[in-house]
């Protein structure tokens, strides 16, 4: 049964890989890493895989060994971090590849505020080429004027039905 105690520490893991998200997204991907992470800020597609995918495995790598270390030492915090961090990716996964980049095609259409906020966000990151000049570098959590602004527009599935 996972207490209160162990809740917080998953939520506190959880909010946290927002912020080393972005750390690494900036200074990381559109820094030393660009190499892997340029081929992503593409318009054409070399096919499904991208070089960018490899992040998937470096981000995964602290929380597997969060998670395993932590259930092997009587699942203390460490899981319960590994678990937070897990849970993040699978987030992530679900916003960026799916929902965003529609790499497998459900989730396309959304009559919600915050997701057009996210989407639109993440087009204006894209929006840039190049490793410089570059904004909107998290996922989940993005400036407040994308949602005030996505409040305002017709949901993305009314333009692309106007049937609906």
């Amino acid at each position: 049964m996972i207490s209160l105690y162990n809740s917080l520490i998953v939520l506190a893991a959880f909010v946290a890989m927002e912020g080393v998200a972005w750390f690494t997204h900036k200074f990381i991907m559109h820094g030393l890493l660009w190499y892997l992470h340029k081929d992503h800020h593409k318009k054409e597609s070399n096919g499904f895989f991208e070089h960018n995918d490899f992040f998937f495995l470096i981000f995964a790598l602290p929380g597997i060994l969060c998670l395993f270390i932590g259930k092997n030492h009587g699942f203390n915090f460490l899981f319960w971090i590994g678990l937070g961090i897990t849970l993040y990716g699978i987030a992530y996964f679900l916003v960026h590849d799916i929902f965003i980049h529609q790499r497998f095609k459900i989730l396309r259409n959304t009559d919600n505020a915050y997701f057009r906020a996210i989407r639109r966000a993440h087009k204006v990151h894209h929006k840039h080429i190049g490793k410089e000049e570059g904004e909107c570098f998290g996922m989940l959590f993005i400036p407040f004027k994308y949602f005030k602004n996505a409040k305002k527009e017709e949901p993305d599935n009314k333009k692309l039905n106007p049937a609906a």
